[in-house]
């Protein structure tokens, strides 16, 4: 059963079954201490407008009301445990949870999450590298995500190894045909583009995570028929790619507008879930 939930998981998770999901994700709040929001317009032809479009003519721009949230915390990890902390007994027990942070807040949270589960569970940091955004002139621009993921059985758990992504060898000539040809296996290591704002990916929801990102964390570290738990679901790219790969998925979200987003995309792509307000 697919479905997508309205409400503060931290309320929500306790009403799950205990150990029904195999794998958990969430790409949480990164506490920027802003309002994380995605800025739309709606162009229409118009002489007298505002931008100039292809071969000079000229279109008028107005602005549409797009998702928001706040993305400010005093107490980050008092928020963000708690909930880590229900989602736990959602879990296999060989499940894996992988969390999305970034530079601000992923020490903190491992060091949280050492004490949780102890560090013997702690099995990679994935850095996602991209390359896009304006560059600092006077720091090294930030252009990477960290992603923790911690095990439930540091002896017993999902790693689909035959369906880690291959990429090409950076001196193919040195390691010869046959295996030039296959191409090496991923590190912790990932280059991978950000949501193209013009790609079909793209559904104006403010920090959505590209489907590849999902979709190798989906393939490696579930099975088919497994369900995927993600409890801050934002447009639910995860559920996307448990869909698309064989498995089920249960989203949580706050937001009506994440929700509404999520229900929306799941539609289009044809995807069956229930969605509960």
């Amino acid at each position: 059963m697919n479905r997508i939930l309205l409400g503060d998981c931290l309320a929500v998770l306790p009403t799950l079954p205990a150990s029904f999901a195999r794998l958990g994700y969430i790409d949480s709040p990164f506490n920027t201490g802003s309002s994380q929001k995605r800025t739309r317009i709606k162009v229409v032809a118009d002489e007298a407008g505002d931008r100039t479009g292809f071969g000079a003519k000229r279109y008028a721009t107005t602005k549409i009301d797009s998702p928001e949230y706040s993305d400010s915390f005093e107490d980050f990890e008092a928020f963000l445990m708690p909930r880590i902390t229900q989602a736990l007994r959602c879990l296999t027990p060989d499940g894996s949870l992988f969390v999305h942070l970034d530079w601000r807040e992923v020490h903190y949270v491992k060091v949280a999450l050492d004490k949780l589960l102890g560090r013997d569970h702690f099995m990679n940091e994935i850095i996602w590298a991209f390359d896009y955004g304006a560059r600092s002139k006077s720091k090294w621009s930030a252009k990477h995500n960290n992603i923790l993921w911690y095990v439930m059985d540091p002896n017993n758990y999902v790693f689909n190894y035959e369906e880690v992504d291959r990429i090409p060898y950076m001196a193919p000539g040195l390691v010869g045909p046959e295996k030039a040809a296959r191409g090496k296996t991923l590190t912790d290591t990932w280059w991978h583009t950000i949501v193209p704002t013009n790609g079909k990916e793209k559904v104006n929801y403010p920090t959505q995570k590209p489907l590849g990102i999902l979709n190798r964390i989906i393939k490696v570290h579930s099975k088919p028929g497994d369900t995927v738990l993600d409890f801050f679901a934002g447009s639910s790219t995860s559920g996307v790619a448990a869909a698309q790969n064989g498995r089920s998925f249960t989203m949580i979200d706050q937001s009506a507008e994440a929700v509404r987003v999520a229900s929306k995309r799941m539609i289009d792509l044809g995807i069956e879930c229930e969605v509960h307000i």
